[in-house]
């Protein structure tokens, strides 16, 4: 199912949680929604899918708006839990056969043993992690078309952490969508294809995570002391950005990683390195590029 959320605005009295927000999600993708807390990616998937309503724009599955045909195919698994505490685990299976045509009891039942769950016990009786482990198998034996998850892994230990991640791929593989959030940026690094980062409703980074991260390296070098020059580096168009934090140097290299070590080696800088630039730098990056970028003076 593809996606595509045009202009999306949404006010809460004075506090816009959305803005403007246009990206589109190709069908069969796994797409992550990265933000720091409050930066509006609960209320994109509430105004997706009809749970709160927009102030301005639209959202189109395959071209359609949402309507009641479209259900069947649509799960959402929201970051607190809307378990029956009163209902057996296995009382919950059985509500959601009799409620979804495409609802497969097996698979949840399998679910849930892989999880350690006991399909006996109450829902109220469970920890946060094994309530998040009970709506997951439920969301996935839904053989849905397009899956919406709110911090999917919440509450779960890195074992059932990758479950949760096996499971998107094994869902994208079967041709359906996933969008999800998750605070935990190495989950979405493994499991994403495409990324969008918000940032107080706004939209300030989308592409495809390869893309993002293709020919860009991060140079790092540590100095005697505070006071050194970087002799104009600053001025080098290959650089994205420089990072100063006492003695330590962190170079955002565009091109020309190498020799910007060089470089970095003969301003006086020592233990110098070359990495990959990951999700988590760019993530920091696009969210706090005041608070994370040191006054970047040339030193005398």
């Amino acid at each position: 199912m593809n996606i595509t959320i045009s202009h999306l605005t949404k006010k809460f009295a004075a506090t816009l949680a959305v803005d403007d927000l246009s990206i589109e999600v190709p069908a069969g993708t796994i797409f992550g929604l990265l933000g720091p807390n409050g930066a509006g990616k609960t209320t994109t998937f509430k105004c997706m899918l009809g749970l709160a309503r927009a102030n301005h724009g639209t959202v189109r599955f395959d071209g359609k708006t949402l309507a009641p045909p479209l259900f069947e195919g649509i799960v959402y698994l929201p970051e607190r839990s809307v378990l029956y505490d009163w209902m057996r685990v296995g009382e919950l299976v059985e509500m959601n056969r009799r409620a979804f045509k495409r609802f497969k009891a097996e698979r949840a039942l399998e679910l849930l043993k892989t999880f350690g769950i006991d399909a006996n016990k109450r829902c109220g009786s469970l920890s946060k992690g094994m309530k998040t482990a009970v709506a997951v198998a439920a969301a996935f034996a839904r053989e849905a078309d397009l899956l919406v998850l709110d911090e999917p892994t919440s509450g779960l230990d890195p074992v059932n952490q990758r479950h949760v991640l096996n499971l998107m791929v094994n869902e994208a593989a079967r041709g359906a969508t996933v969008i999800f959030s998750s605070h935990q940026i190495g989950q979405v690094e493994r499991a994403a294809e495409r990324i969008a980062i918000l940032d107080r409703g706004k939209l300030v980074l989308e592409g495809a995570v390869d893309d993002l991260k293709a020919d860009r390296k991060i140079v790092e070098a540590i100095f005697p002391d505070e006071h050194y020059s970087l002799n104009g580096l600053s001025g080098d168009k290959r650089i994205g950005r420089i990072d100063r934090s006492g003695r330590i140097v962190r170079v955002v290299a565009l091109d020309g990683a190498n020799d910007l070590a060089r470089r970095l080696e003969e301003a006086g800088g020592t233990g110098i390195r070359v990495v990959d630039l990951n999700l988590e730098d760019i993530f920091l990056y696009a969210v706090a590029p005041t608070s994370a970028r040191a006054d970047v003076v040339e030193g005398s």
